[in-house]
């Protein structure tokens, strides 16, 4: 429908400009020592550029959107958002640990979510000048050019983004998959490169906040992957606790396959 592909063509342009401003403000900051707190609970630490992007962001966004709902990880979270149809996901950096360090690995992940599922999506690395968009039924694109899976087949010598925890032969039937594994830092980014087909798959099996991934999740769907979480079920988004159980993203093949090697666990036996 030409109205619904407006709307949604408009609310990419509102998360492009959205995560192009919150580049600049992370440029301004980035190799210059930013105050630094950690966040407690094991949470990690959070720098003076996140909670000045994520002010620039929630002001701005929802500004232009004063009808939608609001999730951040850096902004006290509240039973609002539940009643509302659309709601912006956003993580202000993914990646702060990375950030700090001086890596450029770090990225901004924004998305606005309509009834638990990703309808528009931004990426964007700002040290790289990578920004990646998805619209629902629209395809994804990098820097304005469209992006595809790798349409990777198998499993053996499969590129698979993931801390070396998750592929301790704890977690797999038979051992550690026959993959090459390979680490960037941020969660967003490591599902923008599998979309891209620069790697053939992700996984991550620690539960897993939605800011970090509900972009991302779009953005490999709609360059023609497979996202769920570490058990095989869709992702749903806007949850009471903004959690979900791991997810495994890649080609259709190598998601299937990582997958069908998982050791099962029950809900009460995650390590969070």
């Amino acid at each position: 429908m030409p109205e619904a592909d407006a709307a949604l063509g408009a609310d990419l342009s509102l998360l492009a400009d959205a995560a192009r401003a919150a580049g600049r403000i992370a440029r301004r900051h980035f190799g210059k020592g930013p105050e630094t707190w950690d966040k407690g609970d094991g949470q990690g630490p959070v720098t003076e550029a996140d909670l000045e992007i994520d002010t620039m962001l929630r002001h701005d966004l929802l500004a232009a959107r004063p009808g939608y709902g609001w999730m951040s990880e850096e902004t006290a979270d509240g039973p609002e958002r539940l009643d509302a149809t659309r709601l912006f996901i956003v993580d202000p950096i993914d990646g702060t640990r990375a950030f700090i360090d001086g890596s450029r690995d770090f990225s901004h992940a924004l998305a606005v979510v309509e009834n638990g599922m990703p309808i528009v999506a931004a990426i964007f690395v700002p040290m790289k000048n990578r920004l990646y968009l998805a619209a629902s039924g629209q395809g994804a694109t990098l820097n304005g050019v469209a992006i595809r899976m790798s349409g990777r087949a198998g499993l053996d010598d499969a590129t698979v983004l993931g801390s070396k925890h998750n592929f301790h032969d704890t977690h797999w039937t038979g051992g550690r998959p026959p993959v090459l594994q390979r680490f960037v830092s941020s969660l967003a980014y490591r599902m923008a490169l599998v979309a891209e087909g620069q790697y053939d798959a992700m996984i991550a099996l620690r539960p897993t906040w939605e800011w970090d991934i509900a972009a991302g999740g779009l953005i490999v769907t709609e360059g023609g992957g497979r996202v769920t979480d570490r058990r095989g079920l869709p992702l749903r988004f806007n949850n009471p606790h903004p959690q979900l159980d791991g997810i495994v993203a890649g080609t259709p093949v190598v998601a299937d396959a990582l997958l069908n090697r998982l050791v099962p666990v029950s809900p009460a036996s995650r390590t969070r």
